[in-house]
């Protein structure tokens, strides 16, 4: 007889704010928040910038009398010290299961399913206090018999101080109970549109939605909805990811800090991000064929707006940057009119396989391949070491003038030789 499953989710607590906070601790139970690309919005915040009332996706301008009146600290977004510590608690929970799925930057799933019941919320302690120990993040654990259950399992141990950052759903002598103090909207895969159609049918907590008829979900929420009930009721559905697939496209786009009327900082932009594009595509071990190119005026600047995109085929998937950036500089120069202001470009790949699965162009020699893969290589690893750009192409300009605004960024800590907190005795 099978082992019932059982599935443990790891989830970092206001992760960004967290991220900020371990290297200055004198921010411990003061309001953070942290900021997108170009400073516009708040992508981010600790608990104690929630409760003075500042929300998600606010446009900074519009939260600046609360910053100051709450004394909120104030950051630009920082993905690479993030993206490093993200690494780091990974690798430290693939010590505590032989099935891991990373579902993203901040949370992770584990098979629980070979560990002894009783033991389950000792267990998940010890993997809280080994990455809090480790790496300063704090995280709370859910657990349950499903991951659909399991995810609810973990909002709960995060807004009730009483499970001291653990919930195992699974202890509950009545889920339904639970359940059905639960807005149907907090179920994963449920968004806002589908939870305003379930709430016209009466279905507005998850009790009832776990007690809908199969035909009647089938019917109008499809094969994923009628998964998403079973799993409700604690029959697995879904399994752990034993294999990552390669995103359908990659892109990397960015607002300017001052509307760019001229071609060369354009080109040295969009230069800038098909190589942290590309950088991102071949981390999964993928290569790309297409590429499309994008500019755009600003929506809210004076005079005529303009937006216009550009794409092309590449004569065989690759990885390698400096093809890319060349033909995505052919594209700007097809789709860029002299008189606008432009305060937004970004690139796109698609047709993205695995690197394995590679067509090659019959009429280049290999050893053409092996110097690009080699140089790429070489590029990665010394920017992965001595911090990002360290390597970088000339095409991404030096100055870049057209930079987005980060004036609060914290430095990268953790990745980059010059930038290491220095301590004074």
């Amino acid at each position: 007889m099978n082992q019932p499953k059982l599935f443990g989710l790891v989830d970092c607590n206001n992760f960004y704010a967290s991220c900020e906070r371990v290297f200055k601790p004198k921010l411990r139970g003061k309001p953070i928040i942290v900021l997108s690309n170009n400073d516009g919005c708040v992508i981010a915040r600790s608990n104690e910038a929630k409760t003075v009332g500042i929300t998600m996706a606010q446009p900074y301008f519009e939260c600046k009398k609360l910053v100051k009146k709450y004394n909120i600290a104030v950051f630009s977004s920082n993905f690479s010290l993030y993206g490093d510590f993200s690494n780091r608690i990974m690798n430290i929970l693939e010590n505590f299961t032989t099935d891991l799925e990373i579902y993203s930057v901040d949370e992770a799933f584990l098979d629980l399913t070979s560990m002894p019941v009783k033991d389950i919320i000792a267990y998940a302690q010890t993997i809280r206090k080994t990455v809090k120990d480790w790496t300063g993040i704090p995280v709370s654990i859910g657990i349950g018999p499903t991951k659909t259950l399991t995810k609810l399992a973990n909002k709960i141990a995060k807004k009730n101080p009483g499970h001291n950052g653990v919930f195992n759903i699974t202890d509950c002598p009545d889920i339904d109970q639970i359940l059905e103090k639960i807005d149907v909207g907090e179920v994963w895969g449920i968004g806002w549109k589908l939870r305003k159609f379930l709430h016209q049918y009466n279905i507005k907590n998850v009790l009832q939605l776990k007690n809908t008829d199969d035909e009647w979900v089938k019917k109008h929420m499809a094969i994923n909805g009628l998964r998403t009930v079973l799993e409700l009721r604690g029959i697995p559905k879904i399994e752990m990811a034993e294999v990552e697939e390669a995103q359908k496209s990659i892109i990397t786009s960015r607002s300017f800090r001052h509307p760019v009327t001229t071609l060369q900082p354009l080109k040295e932009a969009v230069a800038t991000f098909t190589s942290r594009t590309t950088e991102k595509l071949r981390e999964q071990g993928c290569v790309a064929s297409h590429i499309q190119v994008y500019i755009s005026t600003g929506y809210h600047q004076q005079g005529a707006m303009y937006r216009e995109s550009k794409g092309k085929e590449l004569p065989y998937p690759t990885a390698y940057t400096g093809d890319f950036i060349a033909v995505a500089h052919e594209c700007l120069k097809n789709i860029f009119k002299w008189g606008y202001g432009y305060k937004k470009a970004g690139v796109i790949l698609t047709g993205i396989v695995p690197k394995r699965h590679q067509q090659l162009d019959l009429f280049t020699p290999l050893q053409n391949y092996e110097k690009k893969n080699k140089l790429m290589e070489i590029m990665d690893q010394t920017n992965w070491r001595w911090g990002s750009e360290t390597l970088q192409y000339g095409a991404t300009g030096i100055n870049r003038k057209w930079s987005y605004r980060q004036e609060k960024r914290s430095p990268n800590y953790t990745t980059q030789w010059d930038q290491i907190l220095t301590i004074r005795i």
